[in-house]
């Protein structure tokens, strides 16, 4: 007799799970090496605290009443319940706070497209601590934890949130139009969105060409000269902001892995400055992401400055298993 287990969960063996507590304890040992205290927050929070702090996230909760009638919800991220957690325990002699987890998370998705309700997420979150040589540590660290699963290949996508709202606004672009044409940038369907575009009788062709292109840019110290030379004052001020992390970054000598990417978006809607993307050549998926989130801890009463990022564990492994195997079958054919 078949029992099934719900759709975007899985079971994890003995084999597996063994693999898996090595790399947890090889990605805490990297964030520990940096300073970062492990912490821990309830599975479950308030629903209106994960919408507090960002909507997305809690639209894709799952929600449930407790015995009072209160509405609750699995955490979909850490982010959000750590920015609680900042907020209500500590004070301004604790900062800056040096934080870190390896934690489940749950989110409502469309299984049949390979998403997962139930993951792990492993990262860390720099609150307090603000400007580019902040956001260059939690490079720094994603680097190092990137290292310590042997994924040297990786890659690390450094962009800017807050680029593409601001040169739609600056366009004329504003309400249901912009949303439309930021979530076919999240989708990279340039087709799509310079159909949207043309479709706006506000937006030029050469301002069209300005989107679409700028959306392509990637590469080292290049990007951000050739990026300058749109001419925006959306695109001079984000220049500005990714230029002062690259640099940032230069001095620490761990830029080498880093790419530019003025295509960059993430879904989540506290970002306000430099984004962060991982990817690996083995695998086909987003290993992980993060960026700068000042605006967040506001939400919750503390004006304070933040960064971070999370990996997800379960690609994270997937990834390491498959530079395995292809640094297996290198050795084979040189032998």
């Amino acid at each position: 007799m078949i029992h099934p287990i719900p759709p975007g969960t899985r079971d994890v063996l003995p084999d597996e799970m063994r693999e898996l507590r090595r790399l947890h304890a090889a990605l805490l040992g990297v964030f520990e090496r940096f300073g970062y205290g492990e912490v821990r927050t309830p599975t479950i929070e308030y629903d209106e605290v994960l919408e507090r702090g960002d909507l997305s996230t809690a639209r894709a909760a799952y929600r449930f009443f407790d015995e009072q009638g209160g509405l609750l919800a699995l955490r979909a991220d850490m982010t959000v319940p750590i920015a609680r957690m900042a907020a209500t325990r500590f004070g301004p002699n604790d900062m800056p706070l040096r934080l870190c987890y390896i934690a489940d998370a749950y989110q409502a998705v469309q299984p049949q497209r390979g998403q997962m309700r139930e993951f792990t997420q492993a990262g860390i979150e720099l609150i307090g601590a603000e400007g580019a040589t902040a956001t260059a540590e939690v490079i720094e660290v994603l680097e190092a934890a990137l290292d310590a699963a042997g994924l040297t290949r990786a890659v690390i996508g450094l962009g800017d949130g807050t680029l593409h709202r601001q040169l739609l606004t600056d366009l004329g672009v504003e309400g249901e139009d912009r949303e439309e044409a930021l979530r076919l940038l999240a989708r990279h369907d340039l087709v799509g969105l310079e159909t949207h575009l043309i479709g706006l009788e506000n937006v030029s062709e050469s301002d069209r060409k300005v989107v679409v292109e700028l959306s392509q840019l990637r590469g080292g110290g290049e990007a951000l000269d050739a990026a300058r030379a749109f001419g925006s004052d959306a695109v001079a001020r984000a220049v500005a902001r990714i230029g002062e992390t690259y640099e940032a970054l230069r001095e620490r000598g761990a830029a080498d892995r880093v790419q530019v990417d003025f295509g960059l978006l993430r879904d989540l809607g506290y970002y306000s400055g430099a984004i962060l993307e991982v990817y690996d050549p083995a695998v086909g998926h987003i290993l992980g992401g993060g960026g700068r989130y000042d605006g967040l801890m506001q939400r919750f009463g503390s004006e304070l400055p933040a960064a971070g990022f999370s990996l997800y564990v379960e690609r994270v492994h997937l990834a390491q298993m498959e530079e395995e195997r292809l640094a297996r079958g290198s050795g084979e054919g040189d032998s």
